[in-house]
């Protein structure tokens, strides 16, 4: 059946393509009704190992047909599938593609245990679906880690994400783009470099190289090339893992990732700190001084991580308001106009105390939770007064128009320092001690009143109403400093903030 299909199929080729798909579109098998246009097309591209013969040929319905663009049916197919999976949220990881692929029917099962059967220094042996196999056992030169090399099934497999109180040591989220990407690459690509995993509770555990399976997965594989770590540091390892990505060539995290992963391991550890039974006065300070011995870390290093865990613990609570609004990568989108970068150099670095301080963590004057707690109910104020209206959908109007200005990333590093100093003046914030920390304090509702009104006034700023492409759009397009400029020019000043005429 050596037809080429540079040229129109016969209708005899049409006939017999029929015979094998029925007359449903190949995309999502609904049937293409006696009225409608039937049209023909590559279920695999030549270039991504298809033959150009009839049996690579489905027929498609119009619509299908025109969306697709230079797509092949099989491609676009997946793709739909994709924006299905990827619509449930954007902290997506290679667990959630399993469980996904697998209430298709896609797969009939992941995460199932593996047993180790016997182990000494030269090979280990497992049991995989009732099935024992031999693997050579090698030593990381540094660590003296055990791991091997094995192609497992799919049905062993599941990512290492945060689970059970314990932090997993996946550090990133799936991203479409590099799924589909991946998808497409490896139809006609080999697979360079396996998986890394760990065997943690008779569990396959993948932390490195999830948009490698994902995208296999949406292509059929059911089998995978793993490198597996059997008795591993994982406070080591997830710190090597972020490194990896932080530091070095490797794909970057976006910032809320990392502030989700260091925060999280900082957590862990400065409960564990906390509920240590030693004769150490336990203060944030001695915390960070204790980290800093036990892990081998730069000062620079551990900030990081003592930040990320602030931001967590303000981001994470579920009384703030805004976190529906914060965007998981780099850049603000309609949906999510926050990103974390943006509330660092904003709202974070203007209210909230980032650096470990001295307080006995048990006494009256240790106030980091009212901070916290504090930080919670300012941003629940600028969502009542701003951002409850932020529309994704419209974004044309004047109200979005107005929100698009106040929340651009160089607009609210630049109010956001003019409003810190409005807050601390009307509450009597004067020395530099009080104004370095602002909520680091207890705070009455009589304060968030004053707060609240304080918030009104920059909401209600004249220019945030001007007409679109007015001069204040061009402005924040600009550095911050040139925006502080305008601001103060055009009467946002701490002074307006607080009461004053424009």
């Amino acid at each position: 059946m050596g037809r080429w299909l540079k040229r129109q199929i016969s209708e005899d080729e049409k006939k017999r393509v029929l015979e094998v798909h029925g007359r449903k579109c190949f995309i999502n098998n609904h049937e293409i009704g006696e009225d409608e246009n039937l049209q023909f097309d590559h279920i695999k591209a030549f270039a991504q190992g298809g033959e150009s013969e009839v049996d690579n040929i489905a027929p498609v319905c119009e619509t299908h047909n025109k969306q697709k663009g230079q797509l092949p049916l099989y491609d676009f197919r997946v793709k739909l599938m994709m924006n299905e999976f990827f619509e449930k949220g954007d902290t997506l990881t290679l667990q959630d593609e399993l469980q996904y692929l697998k209430e298709k029917k896609k797969i009939e099962e992941f995460g199932l245990p593996v047993h180790i059967v016997s182990q000494n220094e030269e090979e280990v042996e497992i049991e995989v679906k009732n099935k024992v196999s031999k693997f050579p056992l090698n030593k990381c030169k540094t660590t003296g880690w055990s791991y091997f090399y094995a192609t497992l099934p799919v049905e062993v497999l599941n990512s290492d994400d945060d689970k059970d109180n314990e932090v997993g040591l996946q550090p990133r989220y799936l991203i479409f783009d590099k799924v589909f990407n991946l998808f497409r690459h490896f139809q006609s690509h080999p697979v360079l470099q396996p998986s890394i995993c760990r065997f943690h509770k008779n569990k396959v555990l993948v932390f490195d190289g999830q948009h490698k399976i994902a995208g296999l997965l949406w292509d059929g594989r059911k089998s995978f090339e793993l490198k597996i770590y059997l008795d591993c540091d994982p406070d080591l390892l997830n710190k090597t893992n972020i490194d990896a990505h932080d530091k070095f060539a490797q794909t970057r995290f976006y910032s809320s990732i990392m502030v989700a992963k260091l925060g999280s391991q900082f957590g862990k550890e400065f409960e564990e700190f906390k509920n240590l039974e030693d004769d150490q006065t336990k203060t944030e300070a001695s915390f960070v001084k204790f980290l800093r011995e036990k892990d081998k870390l730069t000062k620079g290093d551990v900030n990081k991580r003592f930040r990320s865990f602030l931001y967590n613990s303000v981001l994470d609570d579920d009384e703030n308001k805004i976190s529906r609004l914060i965007n998981k990568g780099n850049r603000g989108s309609a949906e999510r106009p926050l990103t974390m970068d943006m509330l660092e150099k904003s709202l974070f670095i203007n209210f909230l105390y980032r650096e470990p301080v001295e307080h006995e963590m048990t006494s009256a004057s240790y106030l980091r939770e009212e901070e916290i707690k504090n930080m919670i109910q300012f941003c629940n104020i600028l969502d009542e007064e701003a951002l409850h209206a932020w529309s994704s959908e419209d974004q044309t109007n004047s109200r979005q128009l107005k929100l698009n200005r106040m929340f651009r990333s160089k607009s609210i590093m630049s109010w956001a320092e003019i409003l810190k100093g409005a807050i601390c003046a009307t509450l009597d914030m004067h020395d530099d001690d009080d104004r370095v920390k602002p909520f680091y304090r207890k705070l009455s509702d009589t304060d968030f009143d004053k707060i609240r009104k304080i918030i009104r006034r920059l909401v209600d700023y004249k220019l945030w109403d001007s007409p679109d492409k007015s001069e204040i759009d061009r402005v924040l397009a600009d550095n911050k400093s040139a925006v502080k400029d305008f601001f103060r020019a055009h009467g946002l000043t701490t002074g307006y903030l607080m009461g004053a005429p424009e």
